[in-house]
């Protein structure tokens, strides 16, 4: 483990370079990684350790579309592929990947199939941090510990096979065998991070809430919405309001950001850019950072958890969830968008 040193911080991080990936494989040569669920994260999680080497298989409902998916990626049933009680008996370290609705659903099945010595990994702490509302606490002697890959699992596996690395954070919830730290950096090694970095449990989980109601998806959606609308009310084209909110800032500006941050994307921009941004950034801010105070509260008095297990629990839940983001998709700014991509030099 290296210390280093950001902006006056010291951090914890591991990379490829001290922990190797031949180290990591070595390191758990004798395990079976039980791969349980193949939604979001399972498929690129479940590939780049099966390509990396490791002993991988994976548990999924058979006849779902899931299970589909997974044989057309490769999984043979009865091999690598098994229903999900099979796998999780089969597995010693098994990577619960469901939902975290699904995770509650499923968790008296998996508990039931975890031994002493196995080790119970997960990639959100969601589960074990709001265990009072989730149900889900480990028993104490197996291992618990944590990757979170800082993106999809679709972005995962992409990056992995462009031989790049999408960077990580890595959690020791438990460790009941002296074997969790050799064991989740391994297998963050082996997931495919760019680099680890350590957090815990807790911190996993209201970051990740926050970031996902923030400036990842919430915020950018509204922000994205807003300047639109005050676009197109001032006489603006469909295509013009589009290009000015969301295409330059993700073709042009957001790689800018991030091949040398934010200041290098500034002095590459125009003198007149340059000086309306960095005045009207403080306003920005003071408008937001109130927004942001009140969205960290909410995650962590647990409010945003009870939000998320009672609308998953609701019976309507995927038909409601399909009208809201049909609603988005239909909507003029990402109808527009459609026909924008669909124009980009690579697409024509």
């Amino acid at each position: 483990m290296a210390k280093l040193n950001f902006g006056g911080v010291e951090e914890n991080v591991v990379t490829r370079e001290e922990f190797t990936l031949t180290k990591a494989v070595e390191t758990l040569k004798n395990e079976t990684v039980a791969i349980l669920g193949y939604g979001v994260q399972g498929p690129g999680q479940s590939l780049n350790l099966r390509d990396n080497g490791f002993n991988v298989i994976v548990g999924q409902r058979k006849g779902s579309a899931s299970w589909d998916k997974a044989v057309n990626d490769g999984w043979v049933p009865g091999e690598t592929l098994f229903e999900l009680e099979e796998a999780a008996k089969k597995g010693t370290i098994l990577q619960y990947l469901l939902s975290d609705a699904g995770q509650m659903d499923q968790w008296e099945l998996v508990k039931r199939n975890l031994e002493p010595g196995n080790a119970l990994y997960f990639s959100h702490g969601f589960g074990v941090t709001f265990s009072e509302k989730t149900g889900i606490v480990p028993p104490k002697d197996v291992d618990v510990i944590l990757v979170a890959p800082k993106g999809s699992g679709t972005s995962l596996r992409r990056l992995f096979l462009e031989g790049k690395g999408l960077n990580s954070s890595y959690a020791i919830y438990q460790d009941a065998t002296g074997k969790a730290k050799d064991r989740v950096v391994s297998l963050g090694i082996g997931v495919g991070s760019g680099y680890l970095f350590e957090t815990d449990f807790e911190k996993e989980v209201y970051s990740d809430l926050t970031g996902e109601r923030g400036i990842l998806m919430g915020a950018l959606a509204g922000m994205f919405e807003a300047q639109y609308e005050v676009l197109r009310k001032n006489g603006h084209s469909p295509s013009e309001a589009f290009n000015e909110t969301v295409e330059e800032l993700t073709q042009s500006l957001m790689p800018l950001v991030a091949e040398n941050g934010m200041d290098w994307m500034y002095a590459n921009t125009s003198t007149t850019a340059q000086r309306g941004a960095l005045d009207w950034r403080h306003k920005f801010k003071s408008a937001a950072q109130p927004v942001f105070e009140e969205l960290y509260e909410s995650v962590k008095s647990g409010k945003e958890a009870e939000v998320v297990i009672e609308a998953n629990h609701k019976a309507d839940y995927r038909s409601k969830l399909n009208e809201e983001l049909a609603e988005i998709n239909q909507s003029e700014m990402w109808l527009t968008g459609a026909q924008v991509r669909k124009l980009r030099p690579e697409n024509a």
